[in-house]
């Protein structure tokens, strides 16, 4: 297991450098990951028998990150105007079926999935275009390094010294040690890359540490909440696709909360300086 581990952590971590460092890789790859875990995310949902639109959700998914990339907007309030027309299109298709048992459930749970994982991931592109050339591709890479690097730590120090369970009644694995050592790695990674943040050189050490362990914490958080939707879902795994990792979804898990938290906090950065 850990062999496996080892060789889809070392396949994510190459095919990560190619996606930020070639525009056109970075969204094939945020494309198809955003399909990989609405898919895993729907097939979980339908264990629990409720009537949602899959494939209606995953292409919808699917044109937010890539309408970002081109930047194709119809009015000033797209955003708005797009949600509206999601949720219209499923009410429509709610209408032909003759069984209305759950719909309220099934309509709010694709909802949920396309916002989930596709809205709050297409933030990562909308980083990627903060700033010009390499240096918004260096956003990208800090905010992903920072993030799985606290899932590293996590999965070391909590399988190494853990003892007490963090929330057991979610996640029984989870230990108080390893959420200390998600941090720490977090921190650690910040310092490390820190060159890669604009006007690195007005942050001092300890600025740098806390943002590291700030986004840290988000990126638990997203790891936690992931963990309440398997549980509810009664399964270990959201997939099988990165054997010894699990499933697209539980690669993204952590980012989809640290992500947008990090667009909204370097968009603000940059109007200050």
């Amino acid at each position: 297991m850990e062999t496996k581990r080892l060789i889809s952590f070392f396949l994510m971590v190459i095919l990560t450098i190619i996606a930020v460092v070639n525009d056109v890789a970075f969204i094939i790859v945020v494309a198809l990951l955003t399909m990989g875990g609405l898919y895993e995310f729907f097939y979980m949902i339908k264990k629990k028998d409720i009537p949602i639109y899959s494939y209606t959700g995953i292409f919808i998914g699917v044109l937010i990150p890539v309408s970002i990339y081109t930047r194709f907007e119809l009015t000033k309030n797209w955003e708005l105007l797009f949600t509206v027309t999601v949720f219209l299109i499923i009410l429509l298709m709610q209408f032909n079926r003759k069984d209305n048992r759950n719909a309220i459930v099934g309509i709010a749970t694709t909802l949920f999935g396309i916002f989930y994982v596709s809205w709050l991931f297409s933030f990562l592109v909308k980083i990627r275009y903060l700033l010009p050339g390499i240096m918004g591709a260096q956003l990208v890479a800090f905010i992903i390094l920072v993030t799985k690097a606290g899932d590293v730590g996590a999965l070391l120090i909590g399988t190494s010294f853990g003892r007490h369970p963090l929330i057991p009644h979610i996640s029984p694995k989870k230990s108080v040690e390893g959420c200390f050592g998600s941090l720490f790695f977090s921190c650690f990674a910040a310092v490390i890359v820190k060159s890669f943040l604009p006007h690195a050189q007005h942050l001092s050490l300890w600025q740098i540490m806390a943002v590291g362990t700030f986004f840290g914490g988000i990126g638990q958080l997203g790891d936690i909440s992931e963990s309440l939707i398997k549980r509810d879902c009664h399964v270990k795994d959201s997939g099988k696709l990165l054997p010894g990792l699990g499933g697209v979804l539980d690669i993204l898990d952590s980012l989809l909360f640290s992500v947008p938290v990090f667009y909204l906090y370097m968009s603000s950065v940059l109007k200050i300086f």
